[in-house]
């Protein structure tokens, strides 16, 4: 039998705290591609679009792709933005009623009128077509999942890795289980443990640390009878709502008792293991200091400022490491992305080669991350900004940062985009000349997904806290939705 799946990408991380909202011209500059367009150039990449495809492959489905909508980390959606793309898969879901529905989302995004976008997204869907569509849904490692996701689509799956390089696996599992589902042969649903927490220890880190083994056991309890899928969320904690935190959701049928007792031991775990960090979080100051002090044995030190991350909605301008950097005379350097439109347009102004003075970095919200930096440099690139990754989490896939310069400033190669974006990918810099690998110094804006393709090619690795928005002292951001107590901001909250 041929099966009508209906299949769609809606994914945002909603950082709560940006002054930024999300509309739907922030979709544009993502990834916004109505029907078959949202398919194109996605096969065998990294993204949850792929998994998809190799599933309609595999089982011959009748796939209709309704939107793929993806904006980079930031505050609220919009209603517009919002209600835009639903729409669009409300409207592919009434044109040709589907036998099943697979939705590659993201488990973080909060909107204009919601605190649970993905779960009103679900709640909209389930209106349309009843209770008896199967409907399943990949997530970020990084979700904060609700109960309404859990109770309104049967199949949840999420990203095993973090950085995040299953996500097209992800979609394929997804895709395995929704096919038995529309054949009769499973009725899953998905099971939910969770703690009071705003985010698991290491953020979820799955490279070191006790992630490593609790994806061992929860990739050994798949193959338990009646068990589909394990997914452990470290959840988000810089979106300030009513449920976040980690969770363990088990998608199975059966007797569930024994599949909750499962989950609620995983949760434990992670509640027990709830202070055992393990990244250091240097100043500014220190890291500078490590990079003047070090020596390049053929690899470069790679400073992370994981505070201004915008993978995590962090602005990406925030210029304290930069200014560091220069106040210690740190040389054979390189610093990106510094997202600040402004400049980039004022250097597009120049050619390359001319020698610039002006202010960079610290223009959307001082507060978090340092005000404004007067630097002269000489220009040696000018660029539209597009490149094509080929790291593990990028690989094949065309990256956009809009108007884009390379500023050399004493001895530091700095990368000014237009277009917030993290380090993923050594492209980010090769495309506009700056080899990472022939640095004695990278300094670049991520908390982790930088590790996928430039901590091999490292000497040392380091992380800092800038004190931009997705500052590790959560005492210093204005939560007031969270429930509470909660850790870690009620040290002697007990469960």
């Amino acid at each position: 039998m041929t099966f009508n799946v209906l299949t769609a990408e809606f994914l945002h991380e909603t950082n709560t705290f940006s002054v930024r909202k999300t509309g739907i011209p922030a979709f544009e500059a993502g990834r916004f591609c109505v029907g078959n367009d949202g398919l194109i150039g996605l096969e065998g990449t990294n993204t949850g679009v792929a998994g998809c495809l190799e599933c309609a492959q595999a089982y011959g489905w009748h796939m209709t792709h309704a939107v793929s909508a993806i904006a980079g980390p930031s505050g609220l959606v919009t209603r517009e933005a919002f209600d835009t793309v639903t729409d669009l898969i409300l409207g592919a879901a009434r044109d040709n009623p589907p036998d099943g529905i697979l939705l590659p989302l993201h488990g973080a995004m909060v909107t204009e009128d919601s605190h649970d976008g993905e779960g009103e997204l679900l709640r909209r869907i389930r209106a349309l077509l009843g209770p008896d569509v199967p409907i399943a849904i990949t997530l970020d490692l990084h979700a904060n999942v609700t109960a309404q996701m859990c109770e309104l689509s049967n199949i949840i799956v999420s990203y095993k890795t973090y950085p995040h390089i299953d996500m097209r696996e992800a979609a394929r599992q997804a895709g395995d289980i929704l096919q038995r589902a529309m054949t009769g042969e499973i009725t899953p649903i998905t099971l939910r443990a969770h703690r009071p927490m705003l985010v698991e220890a290491n953020g979820g880190r799955t490279d070191i640390g006790p992630m490593i083994e609790r994806f061992e056991r929860a990739r050994a309890y798949e193959q338990e009878p009646h068990v589909y899928a394990v997914s452990i969320n470290a959840g988000f904690e810089s979106s300030d709502i009513s449920e976040l935190g980690p969770t363990v959701l088990v998608t199975c049928d059966g007797d569930p008792t024994a599949h909750q007792a499962f989950a609620e031991h995983m949760m434990d775990d992670i509640w027990a293991k709830r202070d055992e960090v393990l990244n250091t979080f240097y100043s500014v100051d220190d890291v500078a200091a490590m990079a003047t002090e070090f020596t390049a044995n053929g690899a470069p030190l790679i400073i992370a400022d994981y505070a201004d991350n915008p993978g995590g909605g962090a602005y990406g301008d925030a210029p304290a490491l930069l200014k560091a950097m220069l106040d210690r005379g740190v040389k054979d350097a390189c610093f990106g992305p510094m997202v600040d439109p402004e400049a980039a347009a004022k250097l597009h102004e120049h050619a390359e080669g001319e020698t610039v003075t002006l202010d960079i970095g610290g223009k959307t919200d001082p507060r978090f991350g340092g005000s404004p930096l007067s630097v002269t440099g000489v220009i040696k690139c000018l660029s539209d900004g597009e490149c094509v990754g080929d790291g593990p989490m990028k690989g094949g896939q065309t990256m956009h940062f809009g108007p884009t310069a390379v500023l050399h400033v004493d001895g530091i190669d700095v990368l000014v985009t237009t277009e917030a974006s993290q380090m993923y990918d050594q492209q980010q810099f090769r495309a506009f000349g700056i080899d990472p690998s022939a640095k004695s110094v990278v300094a670049l804006k991520s908390m982790q997904h930088f590790r996928a393709a430039f901590e091999p090619m490292a000497e040392k690795v380091v992380v800092c806290d800038s004190g931009a928005l997705c500052t590790t002292n959560y005492a210093a951001m204005p939560y007031e939705n969270v429930p509470r107590p909660i850790h870690p901001l009620d040290p002697d909250v007990t469960f």
